[in-house]
């Protein structure tokens, strides 16, 4: 089984990846629909804004952060093993000469020790950048169960800031909906942090429409982040829709699904499950990975024509399906930031995108995004 170009990229990566962010030919990810038919002959390219920002939220409501963010996770937790704490904050410090300032944490990473990693990395340049934190969890720990009474989010908050170094969060998220809390409640308390300067915007992760809408009305929200893939497309029949609706921002966790989608992964990948939490989930045991190499090839053979790595194709598509939309893929490597950050980079003409979505379509995905206790937590 074939591997991507993601590892010669690892060889190249410190000239090819700034040469292509600073001085790209390309523009960023356009948005169109796959419904849109365009006469090949006389298709354009898609709007090549050289922008290298979005904005999440509407008017008061709305941050600019770049393209795409950096999920900080996998620095301290939850990917089999923990890197030099020295490395991780020098990829940190580093991050912004790519145009990063989105920066994505939580207190159940760790659980508290990636809030303190990120806030020890940024310290020098926190004002310039947008951090992202989480509340919702019994201790900081998703095995203990849900906690998103007022009192905790409250703690959680006092305790991010410290941790964070910072006097302020940028976007503050619940990070599973608490069905023994009302969602008015949540939405109330965060709405407080907000009057008293402490929270500047509210988010939700993974949840229902129906939740989405109640906070909303309380205190409009600025992003929903969901797992959101082309393994994981679920969110476009329902909560991107509602999003664009009501203005709120749309970020995907996961968009390289966990690092499979890259082909850096295989069905003989090994996980230590005292820090990982992949060995457990239905989609990466070894039958499926095989069965799901299919839209891998596929990416690989676009990739190959235009001097792409299939994780810049998978990026590149999502941020062409709404303006709205930015991923936030999680790294432990320069040159794999390098790499994800200049897929904001491709522009796809409207006739390419719609003839690669129509053959991603056609690939059934096999296998559960999640199992037991993280899937009961979710679509509340």
């Amino acid at each position: 089984m074939e591997q991507n170009t993601r590892r010669d990229f690892l060889k190249k990566g410190a000239v090819f990846g700034t040469t292509l962010f600073g001085t790209s030919t390309f523009g960023i990810a356009g948005c169109t629909s796959s419904s849109n038919n365009v006469n090949a002959k006389n298709e354009k390219e898609l709007d090549p804004k050289q922008s290298k920002t979005r904005t999440l939220g509407t008017g008061e409501h709305g941050i600019a952060v770049s393209a795409l963010g950096l999920g900080c996770m996998g620095m301290s937790y939850h990917r089999s093993f923990i890197p030099d704490k020295k490395a991780m904050i020098d990829l940190l410090r580093k991050s912004p000469e790519l145009g990063l300032n989105f920066y994505d944490t939580a207190e159940a990473y760790g659980p508290l020790t990636n809030e303190e990693l990120l806030g020890e990395a940024v310290a020098p340049f926190r004002q310039d950048i947008i951090i992202a934190t989480k509340f919702g969890f019994k201790n900081g720990k998703p095995a203990a169960g849900l906690d998103s009474s007022p009192a905790r989010i409250r703690t959680v908050v006092e305790h991010a800031l410290k941790s964070l170094k910072t006097d302020y969060i940028d976007l503050l998220y619940q990070h599973r909906v608490d069905p023994n809390v009302t969602i008015e409640d949540v939405a109330g308390t965060v709405k407080d942090l907000i009057a008293e300067g402490k929270v500047k915007h509210f988010g939700m992760c993974e949840a229902s429409v129906d939740n989405i809408r109640k906070a909303h009305a309380v205190q409009p929200l600025t992003a929903l982040q969901s797992e959101y893939s082309l393994f994981t497309r679920q969110p476009e029949q329902d909560v991107i829709k509602l999003c664009e609706e009501l203005g709120i921002g749309f970020v995907p966790y996961s968009p390289l699904s966990r690092g499979m989608i890259t082909g850096y992964l295989n069905e003989r990948s090994k996980y230590d499950s005292n820090n990982d939490n992949r060995s457990t989930l239905p989609r990466y045991q070894p039958d499926n990975v095989i069965a799901n190499w299919k839209l891998i090839d596929l990416l690989k053979e676009f990739g190959d024509h235009r001097g792409l790595t299939v994780a810049q194709v998978a990026l590149a598509w999502l941020l062409a399906q709404k303006p709205f939309i930015v991923p936030i893929p999680g790294t432990t490597k320069w040159a794999h930031l390098q790499e994800n950050l200049s897929a904001a980079d491709y522009v796809f003409s409207s006739g390419e995108l719609n003839n690669l979505t129509a053959k991603i379509d056609q690939i059934p995905i096999v296998g559960d995004r999640l199992s037991g206790l993280s899937a009961e937590q979710t679509q509340r």
